[in-house]
């Protein structure tokens, strides 16, 4: 096993090892600090994620009175490594998409630029107090993230998936920040 296989079995079994009551309190607090940041309140276009099982639901987010008129879009998966954002239309625009995640139905979704996004929230199995994310190990989020210039880039996990150091190679987009139920680490990219 390499070191990136290893951190991110250990982050992901961390996430699986809390149980869905605590995972549900987490992703409570973390939508709290993420609606309370000077980051989502300045943005007006957020880009997040419906949550698969053991990740931080951000549902919750949507529920508070800060995401008020905010627009909210979802990646949806074209191919190998790469995806499109799609803001849905209607509360049911919803479909299920490749490796079972629910997406906006495209038929039913706006088109989302990268240059529109004024915050990003990636899921991720495993960071580092230096803004450093892994994924699922797709690539998905690492070749879409730098067309984002306009983007506050942020990464959302629990506590438990944090590691003392997360390998990275040159295509890893780093964080600008990291949300957890416990902290916020603001990091000093590049």
């Amino acid at each position: 096993m390499t070191e990136k296989q290893r951190v991110r079995a250990d982050g992901k079994l961390a996430r699986k090892n809390m149980t869905p009551a605590e995972r549900a309190a987490a992703s409570r607090i973390i939508a709290g600090h993420i609606a309370e940041s000077e980051e989502f309140r300045n943005a007006k276009t957020v880009f997040l994620y419906k949550a698969v099982p053991d990740e931080v639901d951000l549902s919750y987010l949507l529920q508070m009175p800060e995401a008020e008129g905010k627009r909210f879009c979802y990646p949806r998966i074209l191919g190998k490594g790469i995806m499109e954002v799609l803001q849905p239309e209607e509360s049911d625009g919803w479909c299920t998409g490749k490796f079972g995640i629910t997406e906006p139905d495209p038929d039913r979704a706006l088109h989302v630029g990268a240059e529109e996004l004024d915050l990003i929230l990636c899921p991720c199995t495993a960071f580092d107090e230096d803004g450093r994310r892994m994924g699922m190990g797709g690539g998905y989020y690492d070749r879409y993230l730098p067309g984002c210039v306009n983007a506050v880039i942020a990464a959302v996990a629990f506590e438990a998936q944090k590691a003392q150091s997360v390998p990275s190679d040159a295509y890893d987009v780093r964080m600008d920040i990291i949300f957890t139920e416990k902290s916020i680490y603001r990091t000093a990219k590049g």
